[in-house]
């Protein structure tokens, strides 16, 4: 009789999240391949079928990113402190682009241009302040946090549009910060 993988495996409230998946995909092949021993030639064929389409249905559905989502990963692979000082200054001025979709009310837009630009920035400042030297890394991720919880401020305040003066108050804070740091990181 074949293994089967009970739909319990996957509950759609962690449909989003490609790494559980993976995880998951792989302990559930390996229970079945513990469990093929003890069975027969068709039903170990089945269990690796069936384990196999999985693995391919789970890449093809998760190869994108989500287009709207914040993105929390700190350092691109193998991002070199050349690369970060490169992009640093066009993510910046990127970021502070915002400025004239919140003027024209393009909120969405200016939540995606917001949001990608952020995650662009914050590899890059992730990268060069482990650069620096250890006296000066507090002072920097002190400022680097500070930039980074108004660019979440802001997000939540432009998506719902009601609160247009937090917004502003958010953005201010965030040109303020973001001088602070690129002063203290480039120069």
């Amino acid at each position: 009789m074949a293994a089967q993988v009970p739909l319990s495996y996957f509950p759609t409230s962690t449909f989003h999240s490609r790494h559980f998946f993976q995880q998951r995909t792989k302990s559930i092949a390996k229970s079945i391949i513990v469990q093929c021993h003890m069975t027969t030639r068709r039903a170990t064929t089945n269990a690796t079928l069936a384990a196999l389409i999985t693995t391919l249905v789970m890449e093809a559905t998760f190869i994108g990113k989500p287009a709207n989502a914040l993105d929390f990963g700190l350092t691109a692979p193998n991002q070199t402190l050349e690369q970060a000082e490169g992009g640093i200054r066009g993510h910046a001025r990127s970021l502070l682009r915002v400025k004239d979709l919140l003027e024209e009310g393009s909120w969405k837009a200016a939540q995606k241009t917001l949001r990608k630009s952020s995650a662009e920035l914050k590899q890059d400042m992730y990268t060069m302040i482990q650069a620096k030297p250890g006296s000066e890394r507090a002072e920097l991720r002190r400022m680097y946090t500070k930039l980074f919880n108004n660019v979440t401020k802001l997000d939540y305040a432009a998506e719902s549009n009601e609160n247009v003066a937090v917004v502003w108050e958010c953005y201010d804070n965030i040109v303020l910060a973001l001088n602070d740091i690129m002063s203290r990181l480039l120069y």
